[in-house]
């Protein structure tokens, strides 16, 4: 974290806060631009990572991301309206899409819940099935309002899709910290739920867990945690996808482990991947979407060949 905010477009170091002449200004980027900013990269990749994580163990399918669940598709149509009712209103959309993104997710949850419960029951394959058709229908509102968006609307909306981690004060940092916090820590609380389910549901209820429940918890906490994220940064990811990988190579299937080290490690690597948009191709800002795309995207295609020369995905 400190890496990512002494680098930037304009490097600042050490002795830049000691100098008069410069010590204000140089306080000012660090303290007002790149520390909220880091931070807020640390919260969301922490979010993305551990959502993925816990619904990973809660389908028994290293396939599942926080992206599955069709929210984002909903918190996406949420961001993309904002961004044409603000063009078209002249006001700021800043406040606009976070407030709308999240309205989007909330719509989208209680749409698949609803969808996928059947008899009182959550039926997982129902619950993908659902989130995959939420997310196409998400996909072609997003079609019909890019093509009658002007050129300035459709730049916009290109770019929030592509995900970027902005710029937020102190009150959107703390709202999205406490979101976060809570959400993370229900989640832990159930790691042991986890590790029981992954012996499979009918075990899991005769160590008395109570499998249904479990499903629900998991499924509001981690929408919850991907309509902050989405909300707040628009689409980004992998993160959610490969770090749960990562870390269970590290650390092994204990969800007691994995979950916290899901949290640490999704956080650190958004930041990576933020200070790398900021810096590759510097003054240009890439979109830190495409960083974890490129980072992730191959590590996800050689995992997926040494599965399946291992005869197995799980």
């Amino acid at each position: 974290m400190a890496l990512a905010m002494v680098l930037g477009s304009s490097g600042i170091t050490p002795l830049a806060l000691l100098e008069s002449g410069d010590a204000a200004e140089a306080r000012t980027i660090l303290v007002e631009v790149r520390l909220p900013r880091v931070l807020l990269a640390a919260l969301l990749g922490g979010a993305l990572a551990l959502a993925g994580a816990a619904l990973q163990g809660l389908f028994r399918n290293p396939l599942a991301d926080p992206y599955v669940l069709g929210i984002s598709g909903g918190a996406s149509v949420g961001g993309v309206l904002a961004l044409a009712l603000a063009a078209r209103s002249g006001l700021a959309s800043a406040g606009l899409v976070p407030v709308f993104a999240f309205a989007g997710a909330l719509a989208a949850l209680v749409a698949v819940e609803r969808l996928a419960t059947t008899r009182g029951r959550l039926d997982l394959y129902a619950l993908l099935l659902t989130g995959a058709i939420c997310n196409a229908f998400a996909a072609a509102l997003i079609f019909f309002v890019q093509s009658v968006a002007s050129a300035e609307q459709l730049h916009a909306i290109v770019f929030y899709l592509m995900g970027r981690i902005p710029s937020v004060g102190p009150p959107t940092l703390a709202a999205v910290a406490g979101v976060t916090m809570v959400a993370g820590a229900a989640l832990l609380w159930r790691a042991r739920d986890y590790n029981a389910l992954a012996l499979g549901e009918e075990t899991a209820r005769q160590l008395g867990v109570d499998v249904e429940g479990l499903k629900r918890w998991t499924f509001f906490w981690t929408s919850l945690l991907t309509a902050v994220a989405v909300a707040s940064a628009g689409l980004v990811g992998f993160v959610g996808l490969v770090l749960p990988h990562l870390l269970r190579l590290a650390a092994g299937p204990d969800h007691r482990l994995l979950l916290p080290a899901a949290w640490i490690g999704g956080g650190a690597f958004l930041v990576l991947a933020d200070l790398l948009a900021r810096t590759a191709i510097a003054p240009v800002e890439l979109p830190v979407g495409v960083i974890t795309a490129l980072l992730g995207g191959p590590f996800f295609v050689a995992l997926l060949r040494r599965r399946s020369s291992e005869g197995s995905l799980g």
